[in-house]
């Protein structure tokens, strides 16, 4: 073979080898690549949403850098054309130099300065104007630029960083909005500072706009700005293209910033109007009462505490509760009662809240009354012992006491415990308790404490008399023509009230006298008057009889009721409670609360379930057998008082019809003969020749609801809210005043009696009531008032008590007794 050919052969086989290994490697995939490749296909789908964010954001970034690249063109290129026209007008002047052939040195002297001065100022000028031009486009410019490109400033540190955010982050637009709303929410003048900015900005950037169209200098460009952002139609007489366009702009600027100044200055003068509407803005009283809470009771309160302010020319009064003012306000107009000069303010608001309190000057008044809210009583003294928490916090501190009324009895220790000496508790359930059980065993006492108890007759003041230092207390009382000492507040005794002293007692320095008067400043001691001091042998008490007594309805504080009764009545009575309570649920509720049942010696409880306003079942009962019949208001109807007085009424109605229908058929025992003491008062017949037999007490709750009951005079009742509400008005004067009401309701110790006149004086007898007086201290009993057989009404600290007159045995007196 010849050697060229093998070797051309060689070479081509050569070839063809590599080519087949070409196409081999092309068609076969290696081993590593196959096991990447199911990888690479679950990746594509996550890795295809950035891809496309990548090459939008390049998009974006090429646009923008070419839009800047425009920007810059054109501004490069408007100053070129500003260079050519400079040079244009220096040929110009050259050109007139050289054609000039006569006085040469004048001529170019004066072109060539000329052209020195004025061409420079012109020049000068219009670099001036070409910068404020680009300025204008500039900031003009800029703020599109910067809005498009916040988002994907995050992106461009992250590329810089050649990091990847593994976590979402939130776009920065959002941000500064973020930003932007907290500002405004936080900080009350925000919005008025951004449009003071606004409008600067507008007037300056307006007066360089207007620099750069016109010939004028830049200070006339700023006023002209002013002008047109403070009155729109000022621009009118603008010449050129230019300066309409800018003037146009600048007065529509105007506008829109005076429509949003007139929209705060709107929206500041309704949120302020709104604030004044809705009791929010701030009382700025001292020696003011401030009442906490609403309820039923705060009519007849704002009504005795007008009273006791009449004889200062009136008072203020501010109410703090969680209702709406003006519905406040129309509630308390809705009482049309003549407040005598006395201000009521209602303000809204929480007294849990701090921020409220202060609001309401609480630390500069007199006095707090802290009222009962109409939920159940656990509740309501919760809510009490939360505001009195609130009061010691305040920082200021409390300069006047804090009255608390409290809605059950064994809630007061804790109360009491939390204010300390502050704190004077009027537990109202226990006070009209304990007053209708006095008000069943002597009926007509209820109008006695309502003369009391209100200011508008006579009631208790305490005050030193310098004076009576050394007096004997049997002196003392005889020594005010307007008023009835009744006790001695003691020094040395740290101020402890002592009611009813002895005789012999004699007051030392600093000792104050505990009176019955009218107001504050109508008594003062006298001299002593002259008084016929015999002794007096009148009748002696007579012993107490068992009697019987039915309860119809159920209240909360009944076992202390029931104490009061044992304390009360003699061994044998019967106490019969008649409400809709099953038996068992009526024991576990008296045993829940620490009531011994068979540890009762005068009285036995007698149960009997039932409806007092369902005939049939009162029927079941012997109703012409009880001495006394108290109507309770209902534990279950006590948040309703239209329903509670409703029920009472109708519940005394049809017991007074069932005893109508039974007494006559019987022959029963006066009931006179029962209630020792009263057998020759007229007064008290009446009351019991109404049932023939028993004496009925209501608990009426609404005052509407007395007129009814009273003109009837099938009843005698007890206004439980306004008599509360008396108590509150009292102890908030002068919160000493309490340990007496507390001594008086009480079971043991003095307490408010009526008494008949055949204890004190024969039929006809002419006496002075200074006299009367000397004869209840040999019963050791202070004797504050009488009612006379021909009247309906009692007297409590009666005037010109030196007068006799003569007196009927059927007249009955007043006493507080030990």
């Amino acid at each position: 073979m010849p050697s060229g050919l093998g070797g051309g052969g060689h070479g081509e086989m050569v070839e063809s080898m590599r080519l087949i290994g070409a196409l081999r490697s092309s068609t076969e995939v290696p081993e590593s690549e196959k096991e990447a490749k199911p990888v690479a296909v679950r990746s594509s789908s996550s890795t295809g949403l950035s891809a496309r964010r990548a090459r939008g954001f390049k998009r974006s970034v090429y646009l923008y850098l070419l839009i800047l690249t425009c920007i810059f063109s054109v501004s490069y290129a408007i100053y070129l054309r500003n260079e050519v026209t400079k040079l244009q007008g220096e040929i110009t002047n050259l050109l007139i130099l050289c054609n000039d052939k006569d006085d040469v040195h004048n001529h170019s002297y004066k072109v060539l300065k000329l052209g020195d001065d004025g061409s420079s100022s012109y020049f000068g000028n219009a670099d001036s104007r070409t910068v404020a031009l680009y300025t204008v486009l500039f900031t003009l410019a800029m703020p599109f630029v910067f809005y498009k490109c916040l988002d994907y400033f995050p992106q461009v540190k992250n590329l810089s960083n050649r990091t990847k955010c593994n976590k979402e982050e939130v776009p920065l637009k959002k941000r500064i909005a973020y930003m932007v709303d907290v500002c405004f929410s936080v900080y009350p003048y925000a919005k008025l500072l951004a449009l003071l900015f606004a409008t600067i900005f507008l007037i300056g950037f307006g007066g360089l706009a207007l620099y750069a169209v016109s010939d004028g200098s830049l200070a006339e460009a700023l006023w002209l700005s002013w002008t047109f952002v403070a009155d729109s139609g000022n621009h009118a007489d603008r010449v050129g293209t230019g300066q309409r366009i800018v003037s146009v702009s600048i007065s529509s600027g105007g506008m829109l910033i005076f429509a949003m100044m007139l929209g705060l200055v709107s929206d500041a003068i309704s949120e302020k109007v709104d604030s004044l509407r809705k009791g929010k803005s701030e009382v700025i009283e001292r020696n003011h009462i401030l009442i906490l809470g609403w309820s039923d009771k705060l009519g007849s309160l704002l009504k005795q505490l007008a009273i006791a302010n009449k004889s200062i020319g009136g008072g203020v009064v501010v109410v703090l509760a969680e209702r709406d003012k003006e519905e406040m306000e129309m509630d308390i107009a809705k009482l049309e009662f003549d407040f005598m000069g006395t201000s009521v303010i209602c303000r809204s608001g929480s007294p849990l809240i701090l921020a409220d309190l202060k609001k309401v000057s609480v630390s500069k008044a007199r006095a707090i009354i802290v009222l009962a809210s109409d939920e159940n009583a656990d509740q309501s003294d919760a809510r009490a012992l939360r505001v009195v928490l609130s009061l010691t916090g305040v920082k200021e501190g409390l300069k006047g006491h804090v009255v608390v009324e409290m809605s059950d009895l064994d809630n007061e220790p804790l109360v009491k415990l939390v204010g300390g000496e502050l704190i004077e508790t009027v537990v109202a359930h226990d006070v009209i308790g304990r007053l209708m059980i006095q008000c069943a065993l002597q009926p007509g006492l209820a109008q006695i404490w309502e003369n009391i108890l209100g200011f508008e007759n006579a009631e208790f003041y305490v005050k030193r008399w310098p004076q009576l230092d050394g007096m004997c207390f049997e002196d003392v009382l005889i020594s005010f023509p307007e008023a009835i000492p009744c006790g001695i507040k003691v020094a040395s005794d740290g101020g402890k009230i002592i009611l009813n002293p002895e005789d012999n007692y004699v007051l030392r320095e600093g000792d104050e006298v505990l009176v019955i008067a009218e107001d504050d400043d109508t008594y003062a001691p006298g001299p002593l008057p002259e008084v016929h001091r015999v002794p007096f042998h009148g009748v002696i008490s007579p012993p107490k009889y068992p009697e019987r007594i039915l309860f119809c309805g159920w209240r909360r504080d009944i076992d202390d009721m029931i104490l009061v009764l044992e304390a009360f009545l003699a061994p044998g009575s019967e106490l019969w409670m008649f409400n809709e309570v099953p038996i068992k649920e009526r024991e576990k509720k008296l045993t829940d609360g620490g009531f011994d049942i068979f540890g009762l010696v005068n009285i036995k409880l007698v149960h009997h379930e039932g409806n007092a306003v369902i005939r049939r079942h009162l029927e079941d009962l012997p109703l012409e057998t009880f001495d006394s019949i108290l109507i309770l208001a209902d534990e279950s109807l006590e948040d309703s008082i239209v329903h509670s007085d409703s029920r009472s009424l109708a519940t005394l109605l049809l017991i007074r019809d069932i005893q109508s229908k039974r007494l006559p058929d019987r022959d029963t025992k006066s009931a006179a003969s029962r209630h020792s003491g009263f057998s020759h008062s007229s007064w008290i017949c009446e009351m019991q020749q109404a049932s023939d037999k028993s004496i009925i007490i209501s608990e009426i709750l609404d005052s509407r609801t007395r007129n009814l009951v009273s003109v009837s005079r099938i009843s005698d009742y007890v206004l439980s809210n306004e008599l509360v509400s008396m108590a509150l008005a009292m102890v908030a004067e002068d919160k000493q005043i309490n340990r007496v009401l507390e001594e008086l309701f009480a079971e043991e110790g003095n307490e408010m009696c009526i008494r008949p006149a055949e204890f004190y004086l024969f039929d006809q007898e002419e006496l002075c009531f200074y006299e009367i007086m000397i004869r209840g201290r040999q019963r050791r009993e202070i004797v504050i008032g009488y009612r006379l057989a021909t009247t309906e009404r009692a007297i409590i600290n009666p005037p010109d008590k030196s007068k006799r007159r003569k007196w009927s045995i059927e007249d009955v007196f007043v006493v507080i007794s030990i």
